[in-house]
């Protein structure tokens, strides 16, 4: 099968980036801002599996840049220093682009998958979130509805103002998950201010787990915490059986990591699921803003 995305940038597009500032070593800086402007992002997924049964329930939505001369970038190269309105506005444009892409995967024949984005605590005082949702959210009745994670080290210092929105999400049938719990040693009792439903564990305590008591023991205490406040957990970052297998025997329901799949442009997610399915898809639409939603302006009200 041909790939969609060969030969999507045109010689023009090539040629725009030879305006662009460049390093020491003639490379072109790349800023989240050019991105957002020249429609270089995309939206890769990486898929969240049973631990039990092995099969794909969810997937995380991971920003990728495709760059005319350097390829595929990582958020690394981009999203550091990046002024806080590009990161809202990308932030949105990623929120909306989920929405529209679970249709995809619900007309393929997987309409369970539920779909999760990152989202930055700031987002909540600043972005009309439950409204930008509930104007793009899918109609269809088995929607399972959307995930924003949030990570423990930027929410503990916003928790007044996400649980003013908390309630907005819910009504909209939005969960929020805390993300990389246990990076930032936070107590899980004060984060029950808001209605988490589901706990991912950061993946310094997943890796090696199987052989580290000490990783064991903490894991222990994680997975009775979230027990008791009924949270969903989810290991991050499983890179192997042993650690799938260590997880599993101590209570972890859902797993996400490079032994199951790495992040994918979604176009190999879809392939994944039809394939899975046997269920074909109508031809993708053109490359661009498609992908995010409509490109849309940032509103404060």
């Amino acid at each position: 099968m041909q790939n969609p995305l060969k030969g999507m940038f045109a010689p023009a597009a090539v040629a725009a980036t030879a305006d662009d500032e460049r390093d020491a070593s003639g490379k072109p800086q790349v800023t989240l801002a050019r991105a957002l402007e020249r429609d270089w992002l995309e939206a890769w997924y990486q898929p969240k599996v049973s631990l039990q049964t092995g099969n794909w329930i969810g997937a995380e939505a991971l920003i990728r840049l495709r760059h005319p001369e350097l390829g595929v970038l990582g958020p690394g190269a981009f999203l550091p220093g990046a002024p806080e309105a590009d990161l809202l506005a990308l932030t949105e444009r990623v929120i909306v682009g989920a929405l529209r892409d679970w249709e995809e995967c619900a007309a393929l024949g997987m309409p369970g998958l539920g779909l999760a984005v990152n989202v930055p605590a700031s987002a909540f005082a600043v972005l009309p979130i439950a409204r930008i949702i509930r104007e793009a959210r899918p109609k269809a009745a088995e929607w399972p509805g959307l995930i924003l994670e949030v990570t423990e080290d930027q929410i503990v210092n916003d928790l007044t103002i996400a649980n003013e929105v908390a309630a907005e999400l819910t009504a909209e049938s939005c969960s929020l998950a805390i993300d990389d719990f246990g990076a930032g040693y936070s107590s899980l009792a004060r984060l029950r201010q808001l209605p988490f439903s589901e706990l991912k564990i950061d993946r310094a305590y997943v890796t090696d787990c199987h052989r580290d008591r000490v990783k064991e023991g903490l894991l222990e205490s994680i997975i009775a915490l979230a027990r008791r406040f009924g949270l969903k957990t989810v290991g991050e970052g499983i890179e192997t059986a042993h650690e799938s297998h260590k997880l599993q025997g101590l209570g972890v329901g859902i797993g996400q990591g490079f032994l199951f799949a790495k992040p994918m442009p979604k176009e190999d997610l879809l392939a994944r699921i039809s394939a899975t399915t046997g269920k074909q898809r109508a031809a993708p639409a053109p490359r661009g803003w498609w992908q995010f939603g409509a490109a849309p302006t940032l509103k404060t009200g």
